[in-house]
């Protein structure tokens, strides 16, 4: 379920709340029971490793690349 954070115009407290996506633009009291608040924009965080892609390989003419860096391989 995801997790919304909100802010108190009243007290100035942040705080989350799991709730369905459906409810995310619902009314949130605060924990002190304010009724003023205001949901706030999240970003997103994404834990793990992500790998980056093999660059193509080089097409057509002018030399480079291979493995003697495009000298002559004898």
């Amino acid at each position: 379920m995801p997790r919304y954070e909100y802010r108190c115009r009243t007290c100035g407290d942040t705080f989350e709340l799991s709730r369905p996506m459906a409810e995310s633009s619902a009314p949130a009291a605060c924990p002190s029971g304010h009724d003023d608040t205001v949901k706030l924009l999240s970003t997103v965080s994404v834990a793990g490793s992500a790998s980056a892609p093999a660059p193509a390989p080089r097409t057509g003419g002018g030399g480079g690349g291979g493995c003697c860096g495009g000298g002559c391989c004898g």
